[in-house]
């Protein structure tokens, strides 16, 4: 690795660390601002102010707001994001038995989005103004226009209900096997994919669109090389900094967006877990999820800043 990619490397992981510290202190503060009262939730509308104010007092919820926001800081300093109100366990612990549901169904919306978006929006820049072009552009518009719980349910009551394909919801017990995992996530990684495909694709066009009409690209077809040939080698090439951005977005939008769906389709992963904290008010599950995935999307984003770096030497300086 080069001197400029270190030290590239270094700025990036500077400003990762400033940006996590304000991700920090940003979730916590709206968390703690939220009404409720995780105390009150866990004994129950029967129980007593006294058995409230007790509870309040062994969970460490009646100390000073910045008191529970250092204890805060230093924890997540030291790994620790604390222990659950509600599941007995710690929130790594929470997220990690999560985790895999959230990974796969992100994984399967990706390849969704970027195995579909990437061709089309290629083929459509090349075939502008065709037929396949506007039926791809009809597509893509109408497919972001379309909020994934609405088009989960859709799924749901076609190929679910109607022609019972594909389970209703739930992701199996752990006895049925890998492959029926996954068929319980064909329908939620649809629902999630199909937006982001869109968005995929129309970035895909935009770009190839601008590179196309380059010097360079008439310089290939005029030395007689094939159609493929300029397309792939010519053409791509140098649009794909602006592919590698969008998809870098889809991916990091993706984590973030399989809450709603994990909640439509009764999923046991991360979003779900966090639709529960909110309801339960469980402050620490709150606050590590969040803060962990806020450190995956700065996460994705550098990568995508050091591939920049690795496909296109001018921006090393």
């Amino acid at each position: 690795m080069s001197r400029t990619l270190v030290r590239a490397l270094l700025r990036r992981l500077g400003g990762l660390l400033l940006v996590m510290f304000f991700v920090a202190t940003t979730v916590f503060a709206i968390v703690h601002v939220i009404p409720g009262d995780p105390a009150a939730v866990m004994l129950g509308p029967s129980a007593s102010a006294a058995d409230v104010i007790a509870l309040r007092t062994r969970l460490g919820l009646d100390a000073p707001l910045l008191e529970q926001y250092v204890r805060f800081l230093w924890d997540v300093l030291h790994g620790d994001l604390g222990q659950s109100l509600f599941l007995n366990q710690s929130v790594t612990q929470a997220l990690a038995s999560r985790a895999g549901v959230t990974l796969q169904l992100t994984l399967m919306a990706a390849a969704l989005a970027a195995g579909i978006g990437v061709p089309l929006g290629v083929y459509s820049a090349v075939r502008r103004g065709g037929v396949l072009d506007q039926a791809v552009t009809t597509l893509a518009m109408t497919s972001a226009s379309l909020p994934s719980f609405w088009i989960g349910l859709t799924l749901i009551a076609f190929f679910s209900v109607r022609l019972h394909w594909f389970p209703v919801a739930g992701y199996g017990t752990p006895e049925v096997g890998l492959a029926e995992h996954l068929r319980s996530l064909v329908l939620p990684a649809i629902a999630v994919g199909l937006p982001n495909m869109a968005l995929v694709l129309r970035f895909t066009r935009s770009a190839m669109l601008e590179v196309l009409h380059e010097d360079y690209v008439r310089t290939a077809r005029a030395k007689g090389l094939s159609p493929a040939a300029v397309v792939m080698k010519h053409a791509f090439r140098n649009a794909q900094t602006a592919v590698l951005t969008v998809l870098g977005i889809t991916v990091a939008s993706l984590i973030g967006g399989t809450i709603v769906t994990e909640t439509v389709f009764g999923l046991p992963g991360v979003g779900n877990l966090i639709v529960s904290a909110v309801l339960r008010r469980d402050y620490p599950v709150i606050d590590g999820a969040l803060l962990v995935i806020s450190a995956i999307y700065v996460l994705i984003n550098l990568t995508v800043d050091l591939l920049y770096l690795a496909l296109d030497p001018r921006l090393r300086g």
